[in-house]
């Protein structure tokens, strides 16, 4: 099997608006969704000074069947709760969205910047106007890893679209995530704490579930996660120093398409992207249609790499980070970020 995705530039989407307090340091990373009128939305990451993060709210205006230009509608979610503020840092970044029809909710999982660092959260709506909270995601204990998930900064959080077989063999909602080993980013000298059976230290790709017949009890069941599984690890040139999940996975014939982003360079002790030394390329994989935690093929080589301009030089240069992925007109495009300043545009084909 062979992977025959591959992304062509489209445009730029999204920019800091001028004079907007809010965008000084860069619109970047956004989530997606269609309302159920079929209108197109970006959710994207906005920064302002100090490295706060919001999410915005902004209607996609299509032209020729692409992708052109946005609206900006507000901000739909800020760092007003406690765990998404430290005493140094505040923030909630880097959204994913996944329209998910059995439960008629769209799931966005983001990235809280609390006193701990990075936790990952969720919050629900069904207009993408209006957001709940549903609170920090709990890894429940798992005796056979010898350590307690909830303990390590994740991130790449993202939600399949529909239920897949668990590991228990119930049906279920799976959720890809990045936990981070080095503890030493939170306290000096700690260092790093690996899941017993985990050799790698570097940041890979895992995967947890919740049972359907949970969430149908209670929605707020999404929150608690179980049956945590590594699904992959850098294996690459291109992912040399760490992986994450992108778009939420797009099933194809040959089964979950899930676009990721690989890390090469250095990356210091520390969450001050200024400090990094990185090139972000995007790559590939195909997950098993029902067993999502097998890996059924991937690129060696990346499908985008920093090329243009405005994916080299920006807050954090070399970098194109996918994290949103829509149809338009029978086409499907990436939405990703563009060096921490910029939102890109890219469509997905298929040789």
């Amino acid at each position: 099997m062979s992977i025959n995705y591959t992304l062509r530039r489209a445009g730029i989407l999204m920019s800091p608006e001028p004079g907007n307090e809010l965008e000084v340091e860069g619109v970047l990373n956004p989530a997606s969704a269609h309302t159920p009128d079929g209108e197109l939305y970006l959710l994207p990451r906005l920064v302002a000074a100090g490295n706060v993060s919001r999410i915005g709210l902004a209607h996609v205006v299509v032209k020729d069947g692409v992708p052109a230009e946005v609206q900006r509608e507000g901000v739909v979610l800020a760092p007003d709760e406690g765990w998404e503020r430290g005493k140094n840092n505040a923030g909630v970044e880097d959204p994913r969205i996944t329209a998910v029809p059995s439960l008629r909710q769209y799931l966005m999982t983001y990235v809280a910047f609390g006193p701990l660092g990075p936790k990952p959260a969720l919050a629900v709506s069904s207009d993408l106007r209006h957001w709940r909270r549903l609170g920090p995601l709990h890894f429940e204990y798992q005796p056979d890893l010898e350590t307690d998930l909830n303990l390590f900064p994740n991130k790449d959080t993202v939600f399949f679209p529909r239920p897949v077989t668990g590991p228990d063999g119930e049906p279920s909602y799976a959720m890809l995530h990045r936990p981070m080993w080095d503890l030493g980013w939170l306290r000096e000298g700690e260092g790093v704490h690996l899941p017993a059976g985990v050799t790698d230290a570097r940041p890979g790709i895992w995967v947890s579930f919740t049972p359907v017949r949970e969430v149908e009890n209670d929605i707020r069941n999404l929150t608690h996660l179980r049956y945590h599984r590594l699904v992959a690890l850098p294996e690459h040139p291109f992912e040399q120093l760490k992986i994450g999940a992108g778009p939420p996975p797009l099933l194809v014939p040959e089964g979950w398409l899930l676009i990721h982003h690989g890390v090469t360079g250095s990356q210091p002790h520390g969450f001050d992207p200024t400090t990094q030394k990185v090139t972000y390329s995007a790559g590939a994989m195909l997950l098993d249609a029902d067993d999502v935690t097998k890996v059924l093929d991937r690129t060696t080589e990346p499908i985008l790499t920093p090329e243009t301009p405005d994916e080299r030089f920006g807050l954090v240069d070399n970098v194109v980070f996918p994290t949103a992925i829509e149809k338009v007109d029978g086409v499907h495009y990436v939405f990703y970020g563009m060096a921490d300043d910029k939102i890109g545009v890219a469509r997905l084909e298929k040789s």
